[in-house]
Formats: structure tokens, C-alpha cells, sequence
């Protein structure tokens, strides 16, 4: 199983000198990919945990840190599709993964906050036909060929965009969800799954059984899926509802367990921790905790 770490995008540690040094710290340290996140906006009534208060764009995140690295991987886990239409996805996605070296990993998925949902002047309704559609834009869009796509949500004018992703076939598009429907068409269309932050161990391990039946019955290898798992950290105080809390020691047992249940890559995720990812936390002190858990679980160590 890869390991990668959650990008300071969330809240007082997403500052640009950390989100410079943790990249830079993560390659160092034989980290395989670095993660962020989407979030637009809260609503006044919404009541959401302290991490989605405050937090960088993904996209511009990750570009800022491509430009700071050289090997490391770049993931969004995830954007939402309804936002954005995917041509314009599709040039952001090609020009990161253009700009650095085809190390763009892009997951998608159809959200959930019904103020986005306002703000955006989107619907994700229909899920699934929606999100097809989506897959085969982008598809159609990275070849660097001149495309023409007419269908239910999208269409393309016959037309060109240049230049293509640094990827031939463009960055890998994986799927968020958690509903089985959702399961069935990561494993049937897209290069893998991404879990939630929400998604439990014996969910993963369901997911992962459900992922891979999806491919089989659709011809693919199933071996060749990823399953990416987005970990949340609780550094120094376990709680055994948490596989990643306490110590380094409980914690990397954790995340043993996450690869017994299918897992291909786990990302430590600390943006979930307030006192990392939280808008009134200090910002050295996040920065400070943020990177004693990049060195205390580095893989290489």
C-alpha cells in the first residue's frame, strides 16, 4: 500500500511558506502523493465541522505545489462535477498535469451541500448519467484530437484543446461515493475509488469488495483498480473508533488494517484536526504539528 499525506489546504496551517515546505518535506521523506480537497463555501446555517471553514482552492493548491517538487504525486479528492463544466475542468486538470510532468491524480465526485448546489447554479440530479457523461467529455477533451460531443448535459463543438495533459489519456480519474450505485461505477468506468473522510473500516473493506465485483463483471482487471483511502489523523490521543489515533506505532498498526481491508494508497489526512486544520488554531503551531506528523509517519522511516 502507497502512503501519501494530506496537503495544508484547510484552515491556520494553509499558508503558502507550509504548503511550500510540506511539499517539498513530503517528497523528501519518500511520501508517494500529496491530497487536497474541495470546499466552496459555508452557509450561514450550515453547521459543518471546522475544517471546511476556510480552505484553498485544490487546484491552485496543488499547482503551487508541483511548482515546489519534482516527483511527488498531486490529488484532489474530491472536486465536484456539477460546479464546473467539464471543459473547463478538463483545461485546469490538463494544464496542472501538463506543468507537472503527468503527476496529476484527479478525483471526482457529485457533492452534497445544497448551498453549493445554490451558489453554483448546479445539480448533481441525475447521479449517475450525469457523471458518465462528465468521464466522457474529459476523455474526449485530454486526447489533444479534435472532438465533438453532443450528449444529455454536455456538448462540445467540433473543436481542439491544446496543449494536452503531460499524461497521454490525460491525469487518471477516480470516483468518489459511497452508495452502492456509486461503488458499481467507479469500478466499471473510472481508474479507482477515493473514500470520504466519513467512511468507516468495514465500509472501505465493503467498498472495495463492491469496486472490484463492478470491474470484473465489466471486463476489467480488477487488480489494476486503485483504492484510494483518505485517513484522517488524531495524532497523540487514541481512540480506538479511530485506526489512525495515538501514538506513530498505533497509528501505523492502523493503517496496516486499512491495507488488509483493500486499500492501494492511504493518504494521512491532518486537515481534520483542529488544532491543525482549524481556522483559530496559530498558524505556527499548526505548521509545527502539521509537519511533526509528516516525519513521524514518513514511510521511509
Amino acid at each position: 500500500m502507497l502512503i501519501s499525506f494530506g496537503c495544508p489546504v484547510s484552515g491556520a496551517w494553509a499558508q503558502p511558506e507550509t504548503l511550500t515546505t510540506i511539499a517539498r518535506q513530503a517528497e523528501d521523506l519518500g511520501y508517494h502523493g500529496l491530497w487536497a480537497f474541495q470546499r466552496l463555501l459555508v452557509g450561514r446555517d450550515q453547521d459543518l465541522a471546522p475544517v471546511y471553514h476556510s480552505v484553498l482552492d485544490p487546484i491552485v493548491a496543488l499547482t503551487w505545489a508541483a511548482a515546489a517538487t519534482s516527483r511527488i504525486r498531486l490529488g484532489v479528492s474530491v472536486i465536484n462535477l456539477p460546479y464546473v463544466s467539464p471543459a473547463y475542468l478538463a483545461k485546469q486538470a490538463g494544464s496542472l498535469d501538463r506543468l507537472s510532468g503527468g503527476r496529476f491524480d484527479l478525483g471526482l465526485g457529485t457533492g452534497w451541500s445544497e448551498v453549493e448546489f445554490e451558489a453554483t447554479g448546479s445539480d448533481p440530479k441525475p447521479r449517475g448519467p450525469r457523471t458518465e457523461e462528465y468521464l466522457d467529455v474529459l476523455k474526449a477533451l485530454f486526447s489533444g484530437e479534435e472532438t465533438e460531443f453532443g450528449g444529455r448535459f454536455y456538448r462540445i463543438p467540433p473543436s481542439r484543446m491544446l496543449p494536452a495533459p503531460g499524461r497521454i489519456g490525460g491525469p487518471p480519474v477516480l470516483l468518489g461515493g459511497t452508495a452502492d450505485v456509486a461503488l458499481r461505477r467507479a469500478g466499471r468506468i473510472a481508474a479507482g475509488w477515493v473514500s470520504s473522510s466519513r467512511t468507516t473500516l468495514p465500509e472501505i473493506a465493503r467498498g472495495v469488495r463492491i469496486v472490484r465485483e463492478a470491474a470484473e463483471e465489466a471486463g476489467r482487471d480488477p487488480d489494476e483498480l486503485r483504492i484510494v483511502v483518505r485517513g484522517v489523523v488524531q495524532a497523540g490521543r487514541r481512540d480506538e473508533a479511530v485506526p489512525l489515533s495515538g501514538d506513530w506505532a498505533q497509528i501505523r498498526a492502523g493503517a496496516e488494517r486499512y491495507a488488509e481491508a483493500g486499500a492501494t494508497e492511504l493518504f494521512y489526512e491532518p486537515n481534520w484536526d483542529p488544532r491543525i486544520g482549524g481556522l483559530d488554531a496559530d498558524p505556527r503551531a499548526a505548521a509545527e504539528l502539521g509537519a511533526e506528523v509528516l516525519a513521524g509517519l514518513a514511510p521511509n522511516h
